[in-house]
């Protein structure tokens, strides 16, 4: 996920009002329903290819098919797709490069170009149909778009922390205050997250636990650079710090760790467009497949552990190998949890960056793209492990 002030959300939420009041006018009357697509068994992808989406148990075992699967369907005519990302240089982003350099995408048929684009820049493209898919988050900006119009869903998941991860809020202890509880209300929290990204949801939650809110504490905006030092010389009293930048302060009594993540839930992923969802949707289920083969491939378990992989992963990613084994594997997962965007559209309210009724997950989320990947039907609906909707 890639942090957004919240300035930017807000402005990315007026254009892409904008240009829905636009796309609106020149719109030809709604299509019919599609019909369902038919979904075959895979070869590789098993019963543990799919976890319910209900379960949002923190230990719970992202979904994994066996290596190089599911295997390749290249398409009859070879397709070139853009698919627009915040970074290249974030570990989060690495099945994406990694498709591209095992060419996992080229063995679907797919020419895929990698495109660095803010995301305020990015949802009018993509809603336009100008790329094809986004890394990203589904961010007050997304959710608000998707109100005024836009056809834009979230597809896939990226990744949720390892439990031994301490990326998040961190706070500066005054004399006396215990670890267990912290009073956050009329803090300053120094950090270049705004108020319309997902990390607003698990920052709410650990505000919460400790006396305090989204309403409740005063946003400071710095650099990525200044974060850290802030923090350190006391120029503010919290922080959100990243990977692997906790690690600076893991350990030092005058700091403690607040909460972070929700863990076994991803908050980001893969957006589709029209392009993808309805145009082409082909091309949208071999992009999954190209994207969840590599993540059972290269990235099933602890993928740091390989030291050859871990040197491969920090060219490719353009960091420090040392920095980049200093922080626990990320635990991939392609697929997305029942009321995620419920509880990320909770805390854009209590942030005040979003008003009016919520956005329903149907409108929102699209799980059955990447099911037909690797093979799992759902009838009916998305039922819960004892059958139940």
């Amino acid at each position: 996920m890639r942090i957004r002030t919240t300035t930017l959300a807000l402005l990315a939420a007026g254009s892409l009002l904008a240009a829905a009041g636009c796309a609106k006018e020149d719109d030809a009357p709604p299509a019919e329903p599609a019909k369902p697509r038919a979904v075959s068994p895979v070869a590789g992808c098993g019963k543990g290819s799919w976890t319910d989406p209900a379960d949002l148990a923190p230990d719970r075992k992202p979904a994994r098919c066996a290596p190089n699967t599911p295997a390749p369907r290249p398409l009859p005519e070879k397709r070139d797709l853009t698919i627009a990302t915040g970074t290249l240089s974030a570990e989060y982003a690495a099945p994406l490069q990694m498709a591209v350099e095992k060419g996992e995408f080229k063995k679907e048929g797919l020419d895929v170009d990698l495109k660095v684009l803010p995301t305020p820049d990015a949802l009018p493209l993509l809603a336009k149909g100008d790329i094809d898919a986004q890394w990203a988050a589904p961010e007050a900006a997304v959710m608000n778009g998707i109100t005024s119009g836009f056809d834009i869903k979230w597809t896939a998941g990226n990744f949720s922390p390892d439990p031994r991860s301490k990326s998040g809020l961190w706070v500066r202890l005054k004399k006396g205050e215990s670890t267990d509880h912290v009073p956050m209300a009329g803090r300053k929290l120094g950090t270049m997250i705004g108020k319309g990204s997902v990390i607003a949801y698990p920052m709410g939650k650990a505000l919460k636990k400790h006396g305090g809110g989204l309403d409740e504490i005063q946003f400071q905006q710095l650099g990525s650079a200044d974060v850290l030092t802030a923090l350190e010389n006391g120029g503010t009293d919290s922080a959100w710090l990243l990977d692997p930048v906790w690690r600076k302060v893991d350990g030092d009594k005058r700091f403690a760790f607040l909460g972070g993540q929700p863990q076994a839930e991803p908050l980001g992923g893969l957006l589709f467009g029209p392009n993808l969802l309805k145009k082409d949707p082909d091309a949208g289920v071999a992009l999954l497949r190209a994207y969840i083969r590599t993540v059972n491939t290269y990235f099933a378990g602890d993928y740091k552990a390989d030291e050859g992989f871990a040197t491969e992963l920090a060219n490719l990613i353009s960091t420090d190998k040392q920095v980049l084994l200093s922080t626990p594997s990320l635990r991939m997962d392609w697929e997305i949890r029942a009321g995620t965007t419920d509880r990320l559209q909770d805390a854009y309210r209590a942030a005040g960056v979003s008003k009016g009724d919520k956005v329903p997950e149907s409108k929102a989320v699209n799980r059955t793209l990447y099911e037909e990947a690797v093979g799992h039907k759902t009838a009916g609906g998305h039922r819960t492990a004892k059958g139940r909707k």
